[in-house]
Parts: C-alpha cells; structure tokens; sequence
C-alpha cells in the first residue's frame, strides 16, 4: 500500500473510460517509453481520427499507459502490450489507469568539465546505449529516444558528425529534449501508424 501511495504521489495517474463499439479497436498506435525510462511501460504515439481513444477527448499523445482493464503493462514487452489492447475488440467500455507525459522529456546532464565521459552513445540521432551509473543515466537520458534538441538548438536535420561535436564540447550544463524514437517516426511521416 505504501509503494502505490508513493508512486500516485510523484506520478499523477488518472483513470480514463473509453467508450466503443464491440468489435471497434481502441484506436491508438502504442510505442515503447525507453530504456532507463522511470515508468517501464508503453506510450501512445498516434491516435486514430475518428477512432473511440481520440474521440473521447481523455488522451493525449505522451500518456503512459500503465493498466488496461486491470491488467498492468508496467515492465511487459511492446507485442504483448499490443495483444492486451487488440484482445479488448469486443470490449464496449475500456478501463486505462494513464500517467501524463508530454511526448517531448527533457533532460538535464551536468558534466563539469571534458574529462567526464557523457556516458551514452548516438547514431543517426538515437541514442543507442547507456552506462549505467553515468552522468547521463543521472540525468534522464534514455536508450531509444531520438534527440531533438542541444542547449536550446534543433538537431533535428543535424548531420550525425555535427551532432557528436556539438555533445563532445557541450561542458556545464547539457539540456537535451529527447522522444522516442519510434513516436518520432510516426510524427514526422517516417513510417505508417499501426492503430490498434
């Protein structure tokens, strides 16, 4: 009991009804929060038009979801979070327990001089591993998601090299805005939605 009043505190979790046909999908695209992520769960990246989670107007993009019906998505991989929400089709009404999140997170790495390793690596402007205990790790930076942003400067259409310049030199502190990956490519038409 103390652990659940605990994690409501420092997460505001809300329960959201959704309302549907029997044999309608929810409507939602699901992706994964990250590794290193403080909520291990999925996150909703895309909405359906038209579909019962956007019309009913109770999620957002960004929003984890950390129950469905009862059952809790916290920690399961992304296929079997994706079988629990098509395996509601012949649901009328679907119970989710959400913590709200913008999609964008922004984290902050204090590195005080260059002789600190920042302690993650980055390809094409994912960040692709993380060592553990590391500055980064301290300061939010989580596998999987895609950098949007150094210090206040887009890197969005940053060639990789530039990009690894600009975190090699980066001393004091480095505020990054970083989203997954996968949400990324979804938003920026990179790739089609699966709506489930």
């Amino acid at each position: 009991m103390r652990k659940k009043l605990l994690f409501e505190t420092l997460f505001l979790m809300i329960q959201v009804y959704i309302e549907k046909q029997k044999g309608e999908i929810l409507g939602v695209v699901i992706v994964e929060s990250g590794w290193g992520s403080i909520l291990p769960t999925v996150i909703i990246a895309n909405m359906m038009h038209g579909g019962p989670a956007e019309k009913s107007g109770k999620l957002n993009i960004g929003d984890q979801i950390m129950s469905i019906n009862g059952t809790s998505l916290v920690g399961l991989p992304l296929s079997t979070c994706q079988s629990i929400i098509k395996g509601l089709k012949n649901q009328a009404q679907v119970k989710l327990n959400v913590v709200r999140c913008p999609p964008v997170t922004t984290v902050l790495i204090r590195r005080p001089d260059l002789r600190y390793q920042l302690g993650f690596s980055v390809q094409n402007g994912i960040i692709c591993s993380l060592m553990r205990g590391g500055i980064a790790e301290r300061g939010g930076v989580r596998v999987g998601h895609r950098i949007i942003e150094i210090n206040g400067q887009s890197v969005v259409a940053t060639p990789h090299e530039k990009t690894v310049h600009i975190l090699s030199n980066a001393v004091g502190e480095i505020r990054m805005k970083t989203m997954p990956a996968a949400m990324y490519r979804l938003l920026t038409a990179q790739e089609q939605p699966v709506y489930i």
